[in-house]
């Protein structure tokens, strides 16, 4: 008899699947770059749509041809730069060895935190004095939901980027410079760069193993049992316990996922361009700078996406992509 072979389903990589913290995703590491600049940005997904391209990819069987591509919008309106940190090393990692906040802070930041009164480093020659102490250069920014029709919330969320490339002393100069600034997404990213998504996924609450793992359904004689979803053996007698590897019910989604090396397609300003007749399905319409991924991005729609460099990237184009179209096709009822 043939050995039957059949590969687990759902990786063990991510386990315990338990829901995420938060939904602002956490990015560990960043790359590193020749010229001091934000290491990253943040939007929020408005939907998918397909653009008409001409193939660039080398060696590819329609290279040079028109061809239809998914891509994923997402609205990126400005985000604001509130304050300065500088990291000092500490007992193997990193700690904060001062902090510069901006006077002119909107009155929306109440909304998601309490912004302190007194910190380390309250004037700029004070973070510049640290001097050789200064281990890594950060910036707190917080996005701007009021300016987005589509999503509901008004208070901002609040996360930190740090600052990559060139020596501290550069890095530290030029994030002081955007102190209490705005920054556009087209001073992070330019047109064809590699960037990796994160984002919480759509959560599914709790189900059960044959969703959740992908294990096969129980025989038809089994069904007197009344257990045709289950897992078929929970593990040995010895030990006395349920190994965490036995597929078995639980959180499904709500998870933090990250995607490598989507392609920029677009930056653009004007939403009515891309927006398709009636809006997208349960976001509405782009109202403010926007930019086209290629491909799928995790995640529904309103949900916030962070954004970074390729930290591996893979394909290098040598040219930006040429778009000839992009579809405005009502997705009402789809």
């Amino acid at each position: 008899m043939a050995k039957i072979h059949r590969p687990r389903r759902g990786s063990l990589a991510y386990s315990p699947r338990k829901r995420a913290k938060s939904e602002v995703p956490r990015i560990r590491s960043w790359p590193e770059k020749e010229k001091a600049r934000i290491a990253g940005f943040a939007g929020y997904k408005a939907g998918m749509t397909h653009v008409m391209m001409i193939d660039d990819q080398p060696r590819s069987l329609t290279e040079g041809m028109e061809i239809s591509t998914p891509v994923t919008v997402l609205e990126v309106p400005p985000m604001n730069v509130v304050a300065v940190r500088a990291y000092e090393s500490y007992n193997g990692g990193l700690r904060p060895a001062g902090e510069l906040w901006a006077e002119n802070l909107g009155p929306e930041l109440s909304r998601t935190m309490t912004i302190p009164k007194k910190t380390r480093g309250t004037a700029p020659g004070d973070l510049a004095a640290l001097g050789e102490e200064i281990a890594d250069v950060r910036v707190l920014v917080h996005t701007n939901p009021s300016l987005v029709s589509g999503i509901p919330k008004k208070a901002p969320e609040i996360m930190e980027m740090p600052i990559n490339g060139g020596s501290m002393s550069d890095r530290l100069s030029y994030a002081q410079s955007l102190l209490g600034q705005q920054i556009p997404v087209s001073s992070v990213f330019e047109l064809g760069d590699l960037v990796d998504t994160s984002a919480i996924t759509k959560g599914k609450g709790t189900q059960g193993p044959v969703k959740r793992w992908g294990i096969a359904l129980a025989k038809r004689k089994h069904a007197r049992t009344g257990k045709l979803r289950h897992v078929g053996n929970l593990g040995p007698w010895n030990p006395s316990h349920i190994s965490w590897r036995v597929p078995q019910l639980g959180q499904m989604g709500y998870q933090q996922r990250t995607e490598y090396n989507k392609r920029l397609m677009f930056i653009g300003a004007d939403g009515s361009k891309i927006t398709p007749e009636g809006g997208f399905p349960g976001y509405g319409v782009v109202r403010n700078q926007y930019i086209l991924i290629k491909g799928s991005v995790p995640g529904p729609v309103k949900r916030l996406v962070r954004m970074r460099h390729a930290i591996r990237p893979g394909k290098n184009f040598v040219k930006a992509p040429e778009l000839l179209h992009v579809s405005q096709q009502s997705q009402q009822g789809v």
